[in-house]
């Protein structure tokens, strides 16, 4: 039987976790607000209590958290790593996540990038997908661990890869959203039936399934329950653009994006789902009401 450790329980993490218990993994799960572990040790994990040591007799650390820096505050907390495996499966940098390898392997431990694509739904169902980053060995050793979590993890590459892989499709959730968003809105003011327009668009090559789940949301301005907010995509969009400065990329195209989700910091729909950034879209946005009518 798997040992694991889980770092992170929130929405995501605590999903990831009720699908290793399902697997009959020997889950052991910390969360700083040791409150958020309460389903999954009430499903059979045990907690961690302390986090140093916590890791030496596991054949896994998984992590869930923020972002990169949060990431390697927690995992330095483990102290000797005992020749465990870290794979950090949230958004991070690529050059946080090569940092994050040093400091495993000087932790006595192995590392393998490992962010996921998708949400609550497919964690709980294993269909997650994977890109891994890091050494081959590792990822095939790693294998039978992530096939519970995904129908086909895939390799990326070498270390950076995997980060690299979920940047980029982190934006173009972003810009996809914001430019349906725009879609719609242009539709409803001309008078155009909302479903006449679909029906052209659904069979085109511009569609994306995710467009009709999100469109049910953007016409009944509820944004409740999320599986992925408002806060952590504009969050993922500043690091993509921080990347993309790196190596120079003429990425100021986004940053008009970017700007409109920074209007959504502190207000109610920072905490709802991200197709609330249809709500900045309006004429005149009102970000404490997003149930508002176009």
């Amino acid at each position: 039987m798997l040992k694991i450790a889980l770092l992170g329980t929130g929405l995501l993490g605590e999903a990831i976790g009720c699908r290793l218990l399902h697997q009959g993994v020997n889950l052991h799960v910390w969360n700083r607000r040791s409150e958020k572990c309460s389903t999954l040790v009430a499903a059979g994990a045990q907690p961690i209590q302390l986090l140093a040591g916590a890791a030496k007799s596991c054949d896994a650390v998984i992590t869930v958290l923020r972002d990169g820096p949060v990431t390697a505050e927690v995992v330095a907390g483990l102290g000797d790593l005992g020749g465990a495996c870290c794979l950090p499966m949230g958004t991070m940098g690529i050059s946080e996540s090569r940092q994050l390898e040093s400091q495993v392997q000087a932790q006595n431990g192995r590392y393998l990038e490992a962010p996921v694509l998708g949400s609550k739904p497919e964690a709980l169902e294993g269909r997650l997908l994977v890109m891994a980053g890091g050494d081959g060995a590792l990822f095939e050793a790693q294998l039978p661990l992530l096939r519970m979590l995904s129908q086909d993890p895939k390799l990326m590459g070498a270390t950076g890869c995997g980060a690299a892989s979920k940047l980029a499709l982190n934006q173009l959730i972003a810009s996809l959203t914001h430019g349906y968003s725009l879609a719609l809105r242009l539709v409803q003011a001309s008078g155009l039936d909302i479903e006449r327009f679909m029906e052209v668009l659904r069979p085109s090559a511009l569609y994306a399934p995710t467009v009709d789940k999100k469109l049910v949301r953007m016409l009944a301005h509820d944004y409740a329950n999320p599986n992925f907010s408002t806060a952590l995509l504009r969050k993922d969009l500043a690091l993509f653009l921080r990347e993309a400065d790196l190596i120079g990329l003429e990425a100021s195209g986004l940053q008009g994006l970017m700007t409109l989700l920074e209007r959504a910091q502190g207000s109610p729909l920072d905490g709802d789902d991200y197709s609330a950034l249809h709500e900045l879209t309006a004429p005149q946005p009102d970000l404490n009401a997003p149930k508002a009518t176009l």
